[in-house]
């Protein structure tokens, strides 16, 4: 028997513009780039906690995620991401979030002090669940509002702050869950995301990003997992000229504990 999965309007828009999306970044990055861009790659650590801790019974929730990127394992933090918000839950199928996120980026290694750099963001967001079969996907579209630090050199040759870059992005992301078997506390992760600048501030980097993600994950609880894998990221730098490859060994921590 043949099986056959009907495309509902929402499972259309979303396949649609993941389409979209990707052949815009796509385009971007084969026309926008220059020729004699650089190449990059970095060795890197994430550690990360993901938290959707419904408030209650009712719809409402907190989200928090907190992430601490290292160059290395453990040989000088790259990167410190805090990520509060709320989220709405419309049904089982379709939750609403907005928060703030702070990001504090270091500057590469043997630069003066005062060279890193803040970053406040707003963001806003539309989660899509879907099953297909075993498969488990989570469609998530997010919109950020960037506001980037600036650092200029003082007399001194250190940094000092200078004002804020204004920056629009949009993200979108596709994760896959597979369990071993159905009563198996094991399963195999995977996720690619994909990040476009725009607005009047975007300078080469149309296309921002893309993250791809591998990982075996271990259901702690009813609440809880952990899920440790290997991520791929390429990063287009502002100017167009270098392209970095980001290699990183991952490990996540996830809870859905209610608050009561």
């Amino acid at each position: 028997m043949q099986n056959t999965h009907k495309l509902t309007p929402i499972s259309s828009f979303y396949n649609g513009l993941g389409a979209f999306v990707v052949s815009l970044a796509s385009a971007s990055l084969a026309f926008a780039q220059p020729d004699d861009r650089q190449s990059v790659v970095n060795g890197r650590a994430w550690y990360m906690y993901f938290g959707d801790h419904p408030l209650g019974a009712g719809p409402w929730g907190l989200h928090f995620d907190g992430q601490l990127r290292m160059e290395g394992a453990f040989e000088r933090r790259n990167q410190l991401l805090l990520r509060p918000g709320v989220n709405f839950d419309a049904n089982d199928s379709v939750q609403l979030s907005g928060g703030y996120a702070y990001v504090d980026t270091k500057a590469r290694a043997g630069s003066p002090p005062g060279f890193d750099r803040p970053e406040h963001r707003l963001w806003e967001q539309l989660i899509l669940r879907q099953r297909l079969g075993t498969v488990r996907l989570t469609h998530r579209y997010r919109l950020e509002q960037r506001f980037v630090g600036n650092v200029r050199p003082n007399d001194a040759g250190e940094g000092e702050p200078d004002g804020h870059t204004y920056v629009n992005r949009f993200r979108y992301f596709v994760k896959g869950t597979i369990p071993f078997s159905a009563s198996s506390r094991y399963y195999a992760a995977f996720y690619n995301e994909l990040m476009a600048g725009f607005g009047d501030n975007v300078r080469n980097n149309v296309f921002d990003q893309n993250r791809s993600y591998g990982a075996l994950g271990m259901r702690l609880g009813p609440t809880s997992a952990l899920e440790v894998g290997y991520l791929l990221q390429i990063v287009q730098e502002p100017s167009g000229s270098v392209i970095q490859y980001n290699h990183a060994f991952q490990v996540g921590w996830f809870s859905t504990r209610s608050i009561h």
